[in-house]
């Protein structure tokens, strides 16, 4: 027996990697919803961020908040979002418990790259430092399938979106 495909995949990762981009075409591909977990920032916390000045685990913990409840609400889907930290993973699983993650990994050459090409985003380049700095590499147990952000964008997308489809055997 084929056990079920999950219903939700949050791409994660710092900013830069590629979770919007990869997501939109992945959840294209699927055929499923995307969401992005920064439109569900606060105020407060867009505008300490768009100053420079990192978040901490006070202003995450609304955040994350309603980021599981979108998750569960728009199930299926596809999920940007950072989710640096083993907790705010956990978080996200206490809602969502059969949500499979997937790290977008890029070196902090590329993602110096990416950041200083981006326009329009409420997240300055000079926060990478902190995103680096927060991000717990997934642990093997957690069971989050780690892709080379490098690869094209129709590789990853393929990828992701085959984590929703079932298998046929």
């Amino acid at each position: 027996m084929t056990p079920h495909p999950p219903t939700v995949v949050v791409l994660m990762g710092v900013s830069g990697a590629g979770k919007t981009t990869v997501g939109l075409a992945a959840a294209a591909r699927a055929g499923v919803t995307f969401l992005d977990a920064d439109a569900l920032h606060p105020e407060a916390n867009v505008a300490k961020m768009a100053a420079g000045t990192p978040l901490d685990d006070s202003d995450r913990a609304p955040w994350l908040d309603a980021v599981a409840a979108a998750l569960v609400a728009e199930a299926p889907c596809i999920l940007a979002c950072s989710a640096l930290r083993a907790a705010y993973r956990d978080r996200l699983r206490v809602d969502a418990p059969l949500a499979r993650f997937v790290l977008l990994d890029l070196d902090r050459a590329a993602l110096e790259r990416r950041l200083a090409a981006r326009e329009g985003h409420f997240m300055p380049a000079a926060l990478l430092d902190s995103q680096l700095a927060t991000l717990e590499p997934p642990a093997a147990h957690e069971g989050v399938l780690v892709l080379d952000a490098e690869r094209s964008v129709d590789e990853l997308a393929a990828a992701v979106a085959a984590l929703l489809v079932p298998r046929v055997d």
